[in-house]
């Protein structure tokens, strides 16, 4: 038996060498795929990482970066300012109504004249000889209308007792009748030229200013407006004038009937004068797309002159819910006007309505809120969905 255990053992010790050497090179080859799986997964990890900081450094890269604005719930000074003309409020040509020669004038360029003054004293020579005949004429047929008359009552009184036919008298009473038109004729012909003689004194038809005198002493005057050359004066009333101001379309709701409105010249800078819109054209003018103003202003002291340019100032109408922004924001598109609005890194197109242009911001009267970030300045070629990063200068 202890010969058995002795052999065994020997066996035992004869094979532990060669097991000691086996294991070592499996625990070796087992590290080695440790370490190696480490560095694949190292690699591996590497390479993602690698590769998504690429991607979010081409998105990055790829998004357009904007400035934005926020709309402003205050609107700008609520006026206008506009180019005027200035004009009398009555201006009219003072034409001669009789032929003659201008014997005398009494007022000269810029006389203030009173209503029925005596302007101008024309001498009438054929007007007055063609009277005096008139006159004759008239004497004339006077004297025969008196004698048909007696011959038709006397034989209206022989008819009564037969003596003569009624045939005779008819003819009697017919001359009569022809006499007495003929008078009424000639009588109205003198009252004609008595009233074209009347004409050779030329009166102021209402206070005024002359503006121009177009005739001198011994000048050939012709009856009428329509000989060339024949104005004698030119009568301005400018106790109260008139400024016509062409406004705009997009600002005619400042053209309020009874409105007032500030004007300004430049020969009298700092000076303002006070006037009232009395009327406009009711229609736009389909060549400029203005409406035609009229506004009234007191000038009793004579400053502002007829034909001057003048600056006037037209108050707007307030909204209190007024919003603007900046007018480089806009974007005019085939389907209308449009602003981009930046949100969650996108850009969306959002349709606006515009409402009063005040030039370097227009008010917007539907389609934004006060909290849209506003791109500013977009690009032409901007689209609803485009990645956009907001710059670091936030206005």
């Amino acid at each position: 038996m202890n010969t058995d255990q002795t052999v065994s053992d020997q066996i035992a010790e004869a094979r532990s060498p060669r097991r000691g050497p086996l294991w070592t090179a499996l625990l070796a080859v087992f590290a080695f795929a440790i370490i190696l799986g480490f560095f694949i997964l190292s690699g591996i990890r590497s390479r993602l990482e690698a590769q998504t900081s690429l991607k979010e450094t081409t998105q990055r890269s790829a998004a357009l970066t904007v400035r934005v604005v926020y709309p402003k719930k205050e609107a700008p000074a609520q006026e206008i300012t506009l180019p005027g003309t200035v004009q009398a409020y009555t201006e009219t040509p003072i034409y001669a109504r009789t032929n003659g020669y201008l014997k005398k004038w009494f007022f000269d360029l810029g006389a203030h004249v009173k209503e029925g003054d005596l302007l101008a004293k024309i001498e009438t020579p054929e007007v007055d000889q063609q009277l005096q005949q008139a006159r004759a004429e008239l004497q004339v047929a006077e004297a025969s209308m008196k004698l048909a008359k007696s011959t038709a009552d006397r034989w209206r009184g022989l008819l009564i007792k037969n003596a003569v036919s009624q045939q005779e008298t008819d003819e009697k009473v017919g001359d009569l009748g022809v006499k007495e038109a003929a008078y009424a004729s000639m009588l109205s012909n003198v009252r004609r030229l008595e009233n074209l003689q009347s004409f050779n004194s030329v009166y102021a038809p209402f206070d005024g200013v002359i503006t121009a005198r177009n005739t001198d002493l011994g000048a050939l005057i012709d009856a009428g407006a329509n000989a060339s050359g024949k104005e004698l004066f030119r009568l301005a009333a400018t106790g109260k004038l008139r400024v016509f101001v062409n406004v705009p379309q997009s600002f005619t709701s400042a053209s309020r009937t009874g409105a007032r409105t500030a004007l300004t010249v430049n020969e009298s800078p700092g000076k303002e004068f006070r006037g009232t819109i009395v009327r406009t054209a009711k229609a736009i003018d389909p060549a400029s797309r203005t409406l035609l103003t009229e506004i009234e202003v007191d000038n009793q002291t004579g400053e502002l002159l007829p034909g001057a340019y003048v600056t006037a100032r037209l108050r707007l109408p307030g909204r209190i819910d007024a919003i603007t922004i900046p007018a480089n924001a806009l974007l005019f598109r085939a389907d209308g006007v449009r602003v981009g609005v930046a949100k969650n890194g996108v850009a969306n197109l959002v349709p606006i309505t515009i409402g009063r242009d005040f030039g370097a911001e227009v008010e917007v009267v539907s389609g934004l809120k006060p909290t849209d970030a506003v791109i500013e300045n977009p690009a032409d070629s901007l689209i609803s969905g485009a990645a956009v990063r907001i710059s670091d200068r936030v206005e």
